[in-house]
């Protein structure tokens, strides 16, 4: 009898680090949703509040996947039906982290073209302005020679 609760035991402790485990992919998920939202809008991705506790919750969650791997946790659950729940909201985290990496690819490739942007417009003020060529010698200028009628 001593087994069979100790077994029973063991399974609500596993079950609750299930369910803990869920809670925490749905958590993650649904902030990585919300920034996947303001990237579509453009925003750049420094500018983002989710950055931060999405990448505390990853921390978390990579350090359980990691220790299920090295065999310290394991994750076995028997109730069929938590299993599910698991691996779906383990799809819909994937699905939502794979949407993610395009947006965070795209938002900086956009970041990358306004710096770019920018930093032409600064090189062409600056041989607007420049007295020098790109030989580093003083640039002939351009003299304006007008012609009077007046004489």
């Amino acid at each position: 009898m001593t087994v069979a609760k100790a077994t029973r035991t063991s399974a609500a402790h596993g079950d609750t680090r299930i369910k803990s485990l869920i809670a925490l992919i749905d958590v993650l998920t649904a902030l990585v949703a919300e920034e996947n939202v303001e990237l579509a809008k453009g925003l750049p991705a420094s500018r983002l509040k989710q950055v931060d506790e999405k990448n505390r919750l990853a921390e978390m969650f990579e350090r359980t996947v990691a220790e299920c791997a090295a065999g310290t946790t394991s994750l076995n659950v028997p109730d069929r039906i938590l299993r599910e729940q698991l691996m779906e909201r383990i799809l819909k985290l994937r699905a939502a982290m794979d949407e993610n990496l395009v947006r965070l690819r795209a938002a900086i490739e956009a970041s990358n073209r306004r710096i770019e942007a920018v930093m032409q417009a600064i090189r062409e003020q600056i041989a607007a302005v420049s007295p020098y060529g790109a030989s580093g010698r003083v640039a002939a200028r351009p003299v304006s020679s007008g012609t009077s009628r007046s004489a």
